[in-house]
């Protein structure tokens, strides 16, 4: 009895997730958060690509630290997700020559994409419906019209 009400309970926050992930461009900004944390770990790096000298040192890891926020803003705050994702794209693309090659390109990379997928989101669209969910409801429809009432108008 007690798996079965921690089973029910579970279902129900992954459902909630579910439509909160659905509200927003999920991926997007959990990328461009990954990146930017990427390329603050890349910044302890014992191996240094770039030198940091004055305020190149501070960028090397304020850059990051904005892309990571942007992130973060874009999954908290998806109506400005055109803003933060053109400001992430420009953030990461000057991690290029402030930490590390961005992170060794990997959060150069990560950062572009998750951009790219912010921005081309699209919150109005109706959700995916699986082939199999199609051909239940074409069955249902064909087996609630009559057999004689098939070639006949409305």
């Amino acid at each position: 009895m007690l798996i079965a009400v921690s089973d029910r309970a579970r279902r129900g926050a992954r459902a909630a997730f579910r439509g909160w992930r659905a509200r927003r461009p999920f991926w997007g900004g959990l990328l461009l958060t990954l990146a930017g944390g990427e390329i603050l770990l890349t910044e302890k790096a014992s191996l240094k690509v770039v030198m940091h000298i004055g305020m190149q040192g501070l960028a090397g890891y304020l850059l990051p630290t904005v892309m990571a926020l942007l992130g973060l803003l874009i999954l908290f705050n998806p109506t400005q997700r055109l803003f933060y994702s053109l400001t992430g794209v420009l953030v990461s693309l000057g991690t290029w020559l402030t930490s590390n090659l961005g992170g060794f390109f990997l959060g150069l990379l990560l950062g572009v994409t998750g951009c790219c997928l912010a921005f081309g989101w699209l919150p109005d669209q109706e959700p995916r419906v699986s082939r199999r969910t199609r051909r239940k409801e074409e069955r249902a429809r064909a087996a609630a019209v009559p057999e004689g009432a098939e070639g006949t108008a409305a």
